[in-house]
């Protein structure tokens, strides 16, 4: 099986050869990713505008969409999407422009705007909106539409948040085994 990796403006996707993309999964440009991490079914990125670095053992569950922001004259810089060691990126969300920084999971069908900064050790729950611009502190658990700090972090979901992101390295070796070779190309 093989996915969709795509060159933009001399622009070819960095892999580790210990990532799994899905067969279906389409990544474009400017995107690096790192050793054991994994995107799974239908899963977009696209490092067109601005790049995408995702850490090791971080998964994107499927139907995620990974975007970045353009360098423009009041935006240097633009937006790029950067997402840390460790995180569990849950289904259907929508990372635009953002920074998640390590051991976090982003609930399903979450979004999280330009500029925004998850910091390490945060639950950010189903459904969630995270505005531009907007900083979640370390340890706690974020919820709603926008999001808003709820509660700290227990130390047994502090100890979830690495595990769960393991849960997919294994996964995503065991389809690699049954001959998902995601590394055709």
């Amino acid at each position: 099986m093989t996915f969709s990796l795509r060159q933009y403006q001399n622009h070819q996707p960095q892999i580790a050869n210990t990532t799994y993309i899905d067969a279906t999964a389409v990544v474009i440009g400017q995107v690096t990713i790192g050793e054991n991490s994994s995107l799974w079914p239908l899963v977009v990125a696209r490092g067109d505008v601005n790049h995408i670095k995702i850490g090791q053992r971080s998964n994107i569950q499927d139907g995620s969409i990974l975007h970045v922001s353009r360098i423009s004259a009041t935006n240097p810089k633009g937006y790029p999407l950067i997402i840390g060691n460790d995180v569990t990126v849950g289904h259907k969300a929508m990372l635009h422009g953002c920074q998640i920084e390590d051991r976090v999971l982003v609930g399903m069908g979450s979004i999280i705007l330009d500029g925004a900064i998850i910091e390490r050790d945060v639950i950010i729950g189903a459904g969630s909106l995270v505005p531009p611009n907007k900083r979640l502190v370390s340890g706690f658990l974020y919820v709603g539409s926008p999001v808003k700090q709820t509660r700290p972090l227990t130390e047994k979901e502090k100890a979830f948040l690495p595990h769960s992101a393991n849960n997919y390295v294994v996964l995503k070796n065991e389809y690699l085994s049954e001959n998902y070779d995601s590394k055709k190309k």
